[in-house]
């Protein structure tokens, strides 16, 4: 493909320039950095209209938020009340009777069904999959591709909270997922 043929098209944007709708974005860091903390307010903020630092105001949206890490009940819920959410408009896809994964078709479905713009996954390490090594890039790569066609197609945020390994000494950049 010439890039002379390919079309130039403009982002549209939930928080500019880190947060683009129709993309994947990745947030990792260290244990205790925050990451669960600013994706809740962040769904706080998109479900009320509000803004973090920043970003600039758009209009109140369906959430999804995802987590493998923190009781719905005892934590999530009194988090998002903190953070002042609209609590009607933030979803959860049940995974009572099958695990979700990244390439999971409930996520389009849960998307579109909902007209949500915003999906959080915290963290990813437990939406790879079971048989899924993190450390090969050709298994790696696939669920990646289709959870990006997924919001390119929808045209939703997707955001990935993950932890960085434990590798010492290495520049956090590189310790990330492991491929």
């Amino acid at each position: 493909i010439r890039m002379s043929e390919v079309d130039t098209q403009t982002v549209e944007w939930l928080w500019e320039p880190y947060i683009p709708f129709g993309k994947v974005t990745i947030v990792q860091g260290n244990p205790g950095e925050g990451k669960t903390t600013f994706a809740l307010r962040l769904a706080a903020a998109c479900t009320t209209g509000g803004t973090l630092p920043g970003m600039k105001p758009l209009p109140p949206f369906q959430v999804i938020y995802q987590t493998a890490e923190d009781g719905l009940g005892d934590t999530v819920k009194p988090r998002l009340i903190e953070a002042e959410a609209d609590l009607d408009r933030v979803l959860v896809i049940d995974e009572a009777k099958r695990e979700l994964t990244l390439s999971d078709e409930r996520i389009e479905k849960a998307i579109t069904q909902n007209g949500a713009r915003l999906i959080i996954l915290d963290p990813i390490q437990a939406y790879m999959g079971e048989k899924t090594d993190m450390n090969r890039a050709n298994e790696v790569r696939p669920m990646f591709r289709r959870l990006a066609d997924v919001a390119e197609r929808t045209g939703c945020a997707v955001i990935l909270i993950g932890h960085l390994n434990k590798a010492a000494g290495g520049q956090s950049a590189y310790r990330g997922l492991g491929s």
